[in-house]
């Protein structure tokens, strides 16, 4: 699987698209994969303030429970109201499939980040291929 090259990653396995002041947050393919046929997801509310690295919501699959994590520091302004009624389309296309959108409040938490090349690589490393 490739990871489109203009995300960023995270280690436990969000991609944010970057436009601006203004991010897009999903789960990669890896994590969808892992986690099996996801049957519930749990978002923020529009206008909440989200903090880099801290919970902000939930996926369900038929194995286990799992928390989302912001990548970055903000403000939701939009969440995939899809997702409510259709959370299998994570599973059909987790690089495609948005979760959240939010304005940063600190877009140097960016450089904290991994790029595709590097997410790859901490892939392989976790899973020994």
């Amino acid at each position: 699987m490739s990871y489109p090259a203009n995300y960023k990653y995270t280690k436990e396995h969000e991609w944010i698209e970057v436009d601006g002041a203004k991010g897009t947050v999903g789960i990669t393919d890896y994590a969808q994969n892992s986690l099996g046929d996801i049957v519930f997801v749990d978002l923020p509310k529009v206008g909440d303030t989200l903090e880099a690295h801290k919970i902000f919501g939930s996926v369900e699959s038929v194995k286990a429970v799992s928390d989302l994590y912001s990548p970055v520091s903000g403000t939701v302004t939009a969440i995939n109201e899809e997702l409510k009624d259709a959370p299998e389309k994570i599973n059909a296309d987790a690089n495609n499939t948005w979760m959240l959108k939010l304005d940063l409040s600190n877009s140097a938490e960016l450089d904290g980040l991994l790029a595709a090349a590097d997410y790859e690589k901490f892939i392989s490393e976790e899973t020994g291929h």
